[in-house]
């Protein structure tokens, strides 16, 4: 039986994305071979790679002075691939500190230059979103990671600050309409909202291509990837054909306005009955809770096990939470369906029956 997948990554995808990426498995558009097999260079993947750009820009109205590659290594790479090609040893960026993939950015971003962390709720346990912090006109940028998957808070504005923004959207890209303008880089692993594991979407502004002055590395370097359509090296042919599976779902539902009313829709059911319900609470402030991480704890300890338990005759999946916060995690990725949610509320119900 299918189970309600609520794992935060890698993470549920379409169902009709998982059928038309097993099929091309066996054999791809009629061609007589496995899109496992493929060449790169072949015009059946070149066709893949330009319909999965050009849907990219479409979906999140890319402005024309950018540039969309696919790379490797996850976000955690770009952890180390951003300050390498952007700041130059004696430049400092500023980082606002709301869990530990930002903490991790961080301290990467040392190996590069200077860094400064201007707003943290590290203490708090990365429950809020830091807010009125003030931000060093001298800094080359900002990074932000808009959405926290571990801890359940997210960032839903696209702002303006002074200085150019650098943003990990791993968790939340695709789940809204976000203004790139806004950002001179946005980047994001694939394995949640986007496809698969095994590809990095990175969204960067022209003008920084080829900025940081050091010397650098072909396979590490921005401008040699826009050169070659990110066609330098061997692409993940897979990975990136369930990318374009998941765009195209994504446009026939309506675009990002759509994924976001859906989004909004599950995440208000649940977080209603986490409120209502005296066994549970939830462990982000409520102005700031993530869409797409829902992150909420047993009022009672000792509840933590015995809900675990609970819920597997109702195949959840993927609900625990992560070990620096406890309790329980839904992670509502676009290709969750409400139904799903609904089922989780209900076992939240029957548990609280069970316990009266």
């Amino acid at each position: 039986m299918k189970k309600h997948n609520f794992g935060a990554g890698p993470s549920i995808l379409p169902q009709e994305v998982f059928e038309q990426s097993a099929q091309a498995c066996i054999e791809y558009d009629g061609i007589g071979l496995s899109i496992l097999e493929i060449s790169h260079r072949s015009k059946e993947f070149t066709a893949i790679l330009d319909e999965s750009m050009a849907l990219i820009k479409e979906l999140l109205q890319v402005p024309d002075d950018y540039s969309i590659l696919f790379l490797q290594g996850g976000a955690n790479m770009q952890f180390n691939m951003i300050p390498y090609n952007i700041l130059n040893e004696e430049e400092t960026a500023n980082f606002v500190e709301t869990d530990i993939w930002a903490t991790r950015a961080e301290e990467e971003t040392r190996l590069y230059g200077k860094t400064n962390i201007i707003a943290s709720s590290k203490v708090d346990n990365f429950t809020y979103i830091p807010k009125d912090f003030t931000v060093d006109k001298n800094a080359t940028y900002l990074h932000l990671t808009s959405n926290n998957t571990i801890y359940g808070t997210e960032f839903f504005d696209d702002k303006a600050y002074p200085i150019p923004v650098v943003c990990d959207m791993s968790s939340d890209i695709f789940s809204r309409p976000v203004d790139v303008s806004k950002y001179h880089i946005i980047y994001a692993g694939a394995q949640k909202n986007l496809g698969c594991s095994g590809i990095t979407l990175v969204i960067i502004k022209n003008e920084w291509l080829g900025r940081a002055k050091r010397p650098k590395s072909k396979m590490w370097d921005y401008s040699i990837y826009a050169k070659n359509n990110s066609l330098y090296n061997t692409p993940p042919v897979f990975a990136i054909y369930t990318c374009l599976l998941t765009l195209r779902w994504l446009k026939n539902l309506g675009g990002l306005a759509e994924m976001e009313q859906r989004n909004i829709a599950k995440a208000d059911l649940l977080y209603s009955e986490i409120d209502r319900n005296p066994l549970f609470k939830g462990h982000a402030v409520k102005e700031d809770r993530s869409r797409m991480n829902i992150n909420f704890i047993a009022t009672n300890p000792d509840d933590e096990a015995l809900f675990l338990e609970f819920v597997k005759p109702y195949n959840i999946h993927g609900i625990k939470g992560y070990r620096t916060v406890g309790g329980f995690r839904a992670s509502c990725y676009n290709a969750l369906p409400i139904e799903s949610v609904e089922v989780l509320v209900k076992a939240m119900q029957d548990f609280e029956r069970s316990k009266a």
